[in-house]
This record gives C-alpha cells, sequence and structure tokens, in this order.
C-alpha cells in the first residue's frame, strides 16, 4: 500500500506515487527554508481557509473543529518553530495536522487550494507587512523633519547646482523639500500596499475550484481589502507585476536617502565642515588616526544601491512566457524582505542622526554669500532702483563678478564705482548704486527673508510649509492607523470564527 501511515506522514511528493524518486535533500531544505517567512501568513491562511469551508457546508464542522484545534496547537509550540520542524514547506500546516490527526481528517482541508495561492498569499501578506513598516518609518521621519524645519528657520546657507553654489536657503527649506519627497514616497507605499492588499485566496493555481468557496470570506479573516477578480491574475506565476511594484517604490524612496546621506558626507569634510557627525555614526582608521570616518551615512547609500538591484532582480526573473516556472522569483523575494528591513533601519537613522547633528551655523551663513551665492538680488536692485532690463542688469553682475575674480575681490569688496565700471563696460552708462544698496543686496538673510513667495525660504514662509505638511502628515497617520484597526479587527474576527467552530464542535 503506497498510502503513507499518518503518524510518518511527509507529504503528498512521496515517490511512487507521480515521481519515482525522492527529493535530493538539499533541494528540499531550500525549500523549506525559503518559506519560512511566510509560515506566519500561512498559518493564517490554513485557519481562515479552514473556517471558511465550515461555514461554506465544504468540510464537516467536526473535523473543522479538531484541525482548528490542532492549528491552535501549533500556535501554542511556536508556528514558524512547530511548522519548520513538521516540513512540507507551504503544506506543513497539512503535514503537522495528518501526523496529528490522520490523512482522514486533515488531508481535506486543502480542499480547493493549491501551491499557487498558498503562496501568493503569503507573498501579498508579507509584504504588506514589510511596507506598513517602511510606512511607518517614512511618516516618523516626516515628523523629525519637520520640527527640525521649525527651528532652523534662521539658519542660512548656500544651495548648489551644478557642483557650484547658486544662491542661499536657511536649513528650514532643504528640510521640507524632504518632507515633500517623504510625503510622495508615502503615497506610493500606501499606493503599493493598496494594491497588494488584495487577497489571491481561493484562486487556486489560476482557475480557482468547482468546489463553492467563498472567496470573499478567507479575504476578510485575513485581513485583505479586497479579492482579486480574476483567478489567473492573483497568482504570481502568472502575473508578478505587484512583486515590482514593491521593490520599485523602495528604491525610489531610497535614491532620496541616498542623495540627503550624499549632502551630510559631503558637508562634514574638512572643505565644506557645514556640520558634525556624531561619533557613534562613524569609524576610524587603522593606520590614519586623524580619521573620522562617517559610516552610518556610507551604509545607506550601499543599501540603496541593493534596492535597486533588488528591483532589477525582480524583473528579470519574473519575466518571461505565462506559465514557466518562475522559482527563481524566490531570490528576488528574499532580497526584498532585507532591503524593506533595511529601509525601516535607514529611516530610523536618520530620525536619530539629524537631530543630533553639530550644525556650524556661523560658518555656513558666512559660506551662503562670499562666493556670489547673493548676485541674483544685486541684479535685482539694478531693475528696480533703476530701472534696468533683467537682461541688462544680469550682464552688468556678470561683468562685476568677472572683474572682481581676476582682481582678488570678493563681494564685502564691491564698492558703487566698481559696480560702475562693470556697467560702463556693458553699455557705457554707471550703474548708479550707492553702497547701502549694494551691501544689502548682496547680504543672504536679507535675501532669504525677502523671498516670502509660496515655497519660499523666508522664515515666515517656512512655518506655514512646516504647518501644511504637518497637516498632511496628520492626514496620513490616520490611513495607516485605519489600516493598522482593519488588520486587528479581521484577527479578532479569524480568532472569534474560529473559537466558534471549536467550541460548538469539538470533542
Amino acid at each position: 500500500m503506497l498510502k503513507q501511515k499518518s503518524s510518518e506522514y511527509r507529504g503528498y511528493r512521496k515517490a511512487g506515487i507521480r515521481l519515482r524518486e525522492e527529493m535530493l535533500p538539499m533541494l528540499g531544505r531550500l525549500y523549506s527554508d525559503r518559506t519560512r517567512l511566510l509560515q506566519p501568513a500561512v498559518h493564517a491562511f490554513d485557519k481562515a481557509h479552514t473556517v471558511m469551508l465550515a461555514e461554506e457546508g465544504l468540510l464537516d464542522p467536526k473535523m473543522a473543529a479538531a484541525i482548528l484545534s490542532g492549528l491552535k496547537k501549533i500556535e501554542s509550540e511556536g508556528v514558524v518553530e512547530a511548522r519548520s520542524k513538521a516540513g512540507g514547506g507551504l503544506h506543513s500546516g497539512e503535514q503537522y495536522l495528518i501526523r496529528l490527526l490522520g490523512e482522514d481528517v486533515a488531508g481535506r482541508f486543502h480542499l480547493a487550494r493549491s501551491s499557487g495561492d498558498l503562496s501568493s498569499v503569503g507573498i501579498n501578506w508579507l509584504q504588506r507587512e514589510k511596507l506598513l513598516a517602511v510606512i511607518r518609518a517614512t511618516n516618523r521621519l516626516r515628523g523629525v523633519l519637520i520640527e527640525l524645519a521649525r527651528r532652523n528657520t534662521d539658519t542660512i546657507l548656500p544651495g548648489y547646482t551644478f557642483g557650484q553654489q547658486a544662491q542661499p536657503m536657511t536649513l528650514a527649506h532643504l528640510w521640507l523639500s524632504w518632507v515633500a519627497t517623504l510625503g510622495r514616497d508615502f503615497d506610493r507605499l500606501a499606493g503599493a500596499f493598496r494594491r497588494v492588499n488584495v487577497s489571491p485566496a481561493g484562486a487556486a493555481i489560476m482557475v480557482g475550484s468547482d468546489f463553492r468557496v467563498n472567496r470573499t470570506r478567507t479575504a476578510e479573516l485575513l485581513g485583505f481589502d479586497a479579492v482579486h477578480e480574476n483567478c489567473a491574475d492573483a497568482i504570481l506565476e502568472l502575473t508578478a507585476d505587484d512583486s515590482l511594484d514593491v521593490p520599485a517604490v523602495i528604491a525610489i524612496l531610497y535614491h532620496s536617502m541616498a542623495k540627503w546621506a550624499d549632502d551630510l558626507i559631503l558637508w562634514s569634510t574638512a572643505e565644506f565642515s557645514f556640520l558634525d557627525i556624531p561619533d557613534r555614526f562613524c569609524g576610524t582608521s587603522s593606520i590614519m588616526m586623524q580619521k573620522k570616518n562617517v559610516i552610518g551615512p556610507a551604509e545607506v547609500k550601499g543599501a540603496s544601491a541593493e534596492a535597486l538591484g533588488c528591483f532589477v532582480a525582480g524583473y528579470h526573473a519574473l519575466k518571461g512566457p505565462t506559465g514557466l516556472p518562475i522559482t527563481e522569483r524566490h531570490y528576488a523575494l528574499e532580497t526584498l524582505w532585507r532591503v524593506a528591513d533595511n529601509a525601516v533601519r535607514d529611516l530610523g537613522w536618520f530620525c536619530e542622526l539629524l537631530p543630533a547633528l553639530g550644525l556650524r551655523k556661523p560658518h555656513m551663513r558666512e559660506e551662503a554669500w562670499r562666493h556670489w551665492a547673493t548676485a541674483t538680488d544685486l541684479a535685482g536692485a539694478l531693475v528696480r532702483e533703476r530701472g534696468l532690463p533683467w537682461r541688462t542688469a544680469h550682464q552688468i553682475v556678470g561683468i562685476l563678478v568677472r572683474l572682481s575674480e581676476e582682481r582678488g575681490f570678493g563681494p564685502a569688496d564691491v564698492t558703487p564705482a566698481l559696480l560702475d565700471e562693470a556697467a560702463e563696460l556693458y553699455h557705457e552708462q554707471p550703474a548708479g548704486l550707492d553702497a547701502e544698496t549694494i551691501r544689502q543686496a548682496l547680504d543672504p538673510q536679507h535675501f532669504v527673508a525677502a523671498r516670502t513667495l509660496q515655497g519660499g525660504p523666508a522664515p515666515a514662509e517656512s512655518l506655514r510649509q512646516a504647518q501644511h505638511f504637518a497637516e498632511s502628515l496628520a492626514r496620513d497617520e490616520m490611513t495607516v492607523k485605519s489600516i493598522e484597526e482593519r488588520l486587528a479587527l479581521a484577527a479578532r474576527k479569524l480568532e472569534t470564527a474560529a473559537e466558534a467552530i471549536i467550541a460548538q464542535h469539538g470533542g
């Protein structure tokens, strides 16, 4: 007899059924290890599916009660540990329960399911879990940056384009731009969560089953917001774009974090000396004892490369004709779990690092004008005070900067005579600005204060932006709270339904 003894049951792939040989132990271990992270999700699916089968009359209530009691026994032993010990990967629940209850009972609860919807439920469940953690961490950093911006509306520093000083701004203005970026990241992450939190349960491997399963009920018990309308679309072996969606949005988030890490590393150099990185984020050299190497932000840059690599690996692993094996997708997914965890870590590092930065404010302010970053306002003064066309004023100040560089002068050395000389070289007429007008036009504090337009760096406008972003953050945090409440409610519904069947029909 080929039927296995229940106490020795080793799964449906036993040699002598369809296949002649046992699987290589190494391949079996690889499969079990790969599915280890999915076990809590698959366990919940086992419970929800059993409840649904009982409610729909597809499973005898007494047998359902016995199966649910067995699943509770797994929980008492530790879901991941007990199921890993039982073996069978995604089918470890069935393997454990057949040994416990026998095939005539436990062999019934895989009805209308496949490895396809088991893995797809597990992957979607874990993707939403990882996304939710990244979303929480993103919102936390948004809050930290908003508060830092409120405290640094007077911290002036140069802004850069093409690696050259461009115009003065404030640290508040810069950090609020980071907040705006993170707001878009939230939208992308929340969108990916919405697309991932759709239930494949009941889709089996592509066409579902002729047994009348209630896919909506299973989705409700698992906390999914909807059901895949098309069974083929539900299964990752066939359509896998949601497994590209998640690494894509995390890679975009990491792109910004890497840029910010670059800023911090650059600004901490002796050449910039804008700020000091706390020692706990740094290392030193085994030979150059004077070194203070910035390690934390450098780790962020490295992790960003892996985030992009995860998307590229997923793209290649998941492409190909419909229905061909894509076991290689698991390699990309294993990287995704790590990338998502790294994102939570690195967002947390920013939350700790940014408030602890040692800001060299006087030096930053001095650098914000000594290399002509305020030159545009001197041209603006020519427009306002002398009625010159902007292009004429632009050209005159350009000549002024060239003359000053040739003579070793800086902005502090500009006199009315020097500006007149530049103007006469351009159109044979003096500029006609007095020394006080020139001084004020080149002052970085006045430069910042004058930009009160919506989105500008003036202190009052930065505070308005901070409030705007804080209100947006509050709305987004309510979105997260609503998600958490829905997931908690689903978990309670599942437990209540399982306990009711056990109480009513258990032996």
